[in-house]
């Protein structure tokens, strides 16, 4: 196919009209070619080193070719770029580069548009460097005054700050400014221009930089402002949208340039949140929220509450146009379409404290002006609580008090705005509450689905005060009558009824709890039932509600009668799945859940749940080697799920697992898994090994030293902050092998502690459950190997203390401080400098539950007392707080008998002689 010779490269027309065929076969929806075959001989082609520029000819200079087939080849070139660009001969990447650029003018916009995409590949591949004629080219076109010139330029540029804004802020030898200095003039130019193809691409191009700020954006923010101003009532939406947007962004990254026109541009959000374009009212909407977080006086805005809170509620009626109105009418009959499962992620397990994140939202598909309102309204209820009340309220009940069916969007946006200020304005409503819950109970039975379901879900917004109101009668009966009335609608013929139904219900009973526990019988009943009828897309929330209800009432459910209906249909449904389906999934999440609840009431369960896992992780092994033999196509969430099944049993049936792990290879498996290079994977490894070294160490030992070495790796890398999860989970199964193999663990102990100091010490920005989980184990390995450990103690007391006063009272938090005192003991001195901080921690136990440990610690503070003379002891209480002093005195030092003080002050006193002269 090469042309040959040193001749400017030519296309050789007998290649050209081959590849044009292709590509005419390849896009025409009449063409009964196979579109795989043709697919191959275009990869064929590629391995040809002049390829390439066959595409770009055709693009830029086959004219007698539809636009089609031209765009593409372009498409083609673009997608080959991005894996040849680099290894190209410079010849040809020369010649690429200088088709593509006289193009930028092109008079049909597809063509322009599709040079746009390949210039932005290509600087992305090999920078402004290495394309100097760009620039100039970019220039010259943008200052033409001809329309497709200045359009293709303009283009370009906009695709290049939308993917790599930071190459035109960035030094490029040769030119003596930044590109980004040359290029901002021109385009705060274009915000005037008559063409509003040229005003929204030049707008959207500076907006780009709004998160990066460059230093000449910052020094043209007054140019910027006016610009903006001046396109706030352009005629063309997508130019208002971006005005919006670059508002929002602005308050969002530099509130402060803002604040001289807050309320100029509050006015403008006003009157744009009320466009008649949706997607425009939708951007001015999010300026609320984002003012709200930026924490701007809010008096400013207080006082726009009134004239807000009409248009936010108004925007909250479903539009006609709403996909919601056609899923609404959505029968349980109705099969689910593929694109109705939304794609769902398993979190992988993870041993410590994290941030729930809150899915509370009406939960369905696309961002609209109704949830953004809805949101807005959350915010501001949250920033003015019971303030937009006298506001709200009034307008809430005119929309509840219309009759009629024409009038059911009001009255479900009426109930969709009292779940939004459900937590931020519940002072206010709380003394109402029972009326509020009265009222909204029999429109779970309305007949229009959405005000079914969107009183589910301000059901649910409440559902913490009706638990907590349960204690008397009349609050029992409510709260029994939201219960059945959210499981009725769990059996409701609407799926998106009965999706809200049980998303509902899964946040009352985690609210509700053992609350549940009269009521299991019946709450079986109806999500089995559930089980049964739905499908696929909503069978994954009702394996979410029970295992929350698992989670909820704990081991309530061991119970027979409980058992017999809950059991038989989930293993039922258990055998019907085969390993290789993603449905699954949540059917493991469901068992993970069930196993923790029951206990050792699962063991009749337990075998073929424990051989299933095993099977699942082999094969998925062996699918990322070998997936024909394995007779799967490898996916790691199938080994994430099996192995926090595993964890879950693991932790439900304690040392009753001994026998299932004994007769199996989970040891290797494990091995292989905390190896795994998806940082997911070992994350659940590092959490299944912590769980089984509480349960049968024993079965671990063969492969100890092996297991300990890649868990101590995990805390030594560089980029710890982006596999934190594996690091936490990691370090906590450290932790658990330290207490169970003792001595053994010796030779690791410092290679851990080395890794575990500056966690503590740079504890600021880190996830809180690792630095918690570093304290513990740092604690851990100095109880078990105070000799080893207690030599570095003075490099990492303070910060070591700092966070252990952090830590919650439990098991775990003993541990750490049995490791304070036994480094104490070895080597007193260490921890001198740092007695403040280690007064503070102490201090900090709510209630030292072990009395042998109360007595250890009574005994080194004791010990310090009486070494530290001539008002040593007097100057360190005296820089606690008096809360931390009273602690101590009443708590601590002032319980033990004379006879331990003077035991313990001889032993420390003389250890800590033997320290200072060692």
């Amino acid at each position: 196919m090469a042309a040959t010779g040193s001749a400017p490269w030519q296309p050789q027309e007998e290649g050209l009209k081959e590849i044009c065929g292709l590509l005419e076969q390849q896009i025409s929806p009449s063409s009964s070619a196979d579109k795989s075959q043709i697919l191959q001989q275009l990869q064929h082609y590629s391995q040809f080193p002049d390829f390439n520029n066959y595409l770009v000819f055709i693009l830029a200079r086959a004219e007698g070719k539809s636009v089609e087939i031209r765009q593409a080849a372009g498409l083609l070139l673009k997608n080959n770029l991005r894996t040849a660009y680099k290894i190209m001969a410079p010849a040809h990447q020369q010649y690429i580069k200088s088709e593509l650029l006289p193009c930028l003018g092109a008079t049909d916009k597809h063509i322009r548009s599709t040079v746009g995409n390949i210039i932005t590949v290509v600087v992305q591949l090999g920078g402004i460097v290495g394309w100097p004629e760009l620039l100039q080219a970019f220039v010259n076109c943008l200052d033409s005054n001809d329309l497709n010139h200045m359009e293709g330029a303009m283009d370009a540029l906009s695709k290049i700050c939308e993917d790599i804004p930071q190459v035109l802020d960035s030094d490029v030898p040769g030119l003596a400014e930044r590109p980004i200095n040359i290029f901002l003039p021109r385009l705060f130019q274009f915000f005037q221009s008559p063409h509003a193809s040229l005003r929204k691409l030049s707008l959207g191009s500076v907006n780009q930089y709004i998160m990066l700020m460059p230093s000449a954006l910052y020094t043209s923010m007054d140019k910027y402002l006016h610009g903006l101003f001046g396109l706030a009532n352009d005629p063309a939406a997508e130019v208002r949208k971006l005005v919006c947007a670059a508002f929002v962004q602005l308050i969002e990254v530099r509130p402060s340039v803002l604040e001289p026109h807050t309320k100029n541009l509050i006015e403008y959000m006003l009157q744009v949140n009320k466009d008649t374009d949706d997607e425009v009212a939708l951007e001015a909407c999010e300026f609320w929220s984002a003012y709200c977080e930026a924490q701007l006086p809010p008096e400013i805005l207080r006082e726009y509450l009134p004239r807000l809170i009409p248009i936010l509620l108004s925007n909250m009626v479903y539009a006609d146009d709403d996909e919601s109105l056609i899923e609404a009418e959505e029968d349980e009959s109705l099969p689910d379409r593929d694109q109705d499962l939304k794609p769902r992620f398993h979190t992988s397990r993870f041993h410590g404290s994290e941030d729930a994140e809150d899915d509370d939202d009406d939960s369905f598909n696309v961002w609209n002006l109704r949830k953004c309102s809805a949101a807005a309204l959350d915010v501001l209820s949250n920033v003015f609580g019971d303030e937009i009340l006298p506001t709200l309220m009034p307008i809430i009940q005119a929309k509840l008090a219309a009759s009629g069916d024409e009038a059911w969007k009001d009255r479900e946006a009426a109930v969709l705005a009292l779940g939004a200020v459900g937590e931020g304005c519940i002072k206010g409503l709380y003394p109402h509450l029972y009326e509020i819950v009265a009222f909204l109970i029999p429109l779970l039975d309305d007949k229009f689905p959405l005000i079914r379901s969107i009183s589910c879900w301000t059901l649910s917004r409440f559902s913490k005060y009706i638990v907590q109101d349960s204690g008397h009668q009349k609050g029992y009966e409510q709260f029994d009558a939201t219960l059945m009335g959210l499981l009725r609608r769990i059996l409701d013929t609407n799926k998106r009824v009965q999706e809200a139904a049980c998303s509902a219900f899964a946040t009352l009973e985690e609210e509700a709890a053992e609350e549940l526990a009269p009521r299991l019988e019946v709450i079986l009943q109806h999500l089995m039932c559930a089980f049964g009828k739905y499908q696929r897309r909503n069978l994954r929330i009702v394996y979410d509600a029970i295992g929350t209800l698992a989670d909820a009432v704990g081991g309530e459910l061991n119970q027979t009668v409980y058992l017999e209906i809950l059991m038989p249909p989930l293993i039922a449904k258990w055998h019907q799945i085969p390993n290789s389906d993603k449905d699954l999934f949540p059917l493991l999440e469901c068992f993970t859940s069930i196993a923790q609840a029951l206990g050792t009431g699962f063991s009749q369960f337990a075998p073929p749940v424990f051989q299933r896992c095993i099977n699942i992780i082999q094969s998925q092994q062996l699918a990322k080697v070998d997936p024909v033999s394995a007779g799967v196509q490898y996916d790691k969430e199938f080994i994430v799920c099996a192995l926090d099944l595993l964890s879950g049993l693991t932790e439900g049936l304690g040392s009753g697992i001994e026998s299932l792990v004994s007769q199996s290879n989970l040891r290797e498996l494990l091995l292989q898994c905390c190896m795994d290079d998806a940082s997911d994977v070992r994350q659940s490894a590092f959490a299944l090994l912590g769980d089984l070294a509480r349960v049968c160490p024993a079965h671990l030992h063969p492969r100890l030293s092996d297991f300990l070495d890649i868990a101590a790796k995990q805390l030594n890398t560089p980029k710890i902050n982006e596999t934190i999860s594996v690091a936490n989970n990691a370090c906590w199964a450290i932790g658990e092998l330290a207490i169970k193999v003792r001595q053994e663990i010796s030779p690791i102990v410092m290679s851990v502690v080395s890794c575990l100091v500056p966690i503590l010490q740079h504890a600021e920005g880190l996830n809180k459950s690792l630095v918690e989980n570093s304290a513990i184990t740092l604690g851990r390995l100095a109880w078990v190997c105070p000799d080893l450990v207690s030599p570095h103690m003075e490099h990492f007391m303070q910060s070591w203390c700092i966070a252990l006063s952090m830590i919650r009272d439990d098991i775990e938090k003993e541990d750490a401080f049995r490791g304070l005192c036994a480094m104490v003991r070895a080597n007193p001195s260490g921890a001198l400098s740092s007695l403040v901080f280690m007064c503070k921690a102490i201090a900090s136990w709510h209630e030292i539950r072990s009395e042998e440990l109360h007595n250890e610690v009574c005994q080194v503070l004791h010990g310090y007392k009486q070494m530290l003379r001539n008002g040593a002891w007097d100057q360190c209480m005296s820089a606690l707080e008096p809360p931390v002093k009273d602690k101590l005195s009443k708590d601590v030092i002032s319980i033990n008998t004379v006879g331990i003080f003077c035991a313990i002050s001889d032993c420390i006193g003389a250890a800590f002689r033997i320290s200072k002269y060692r």
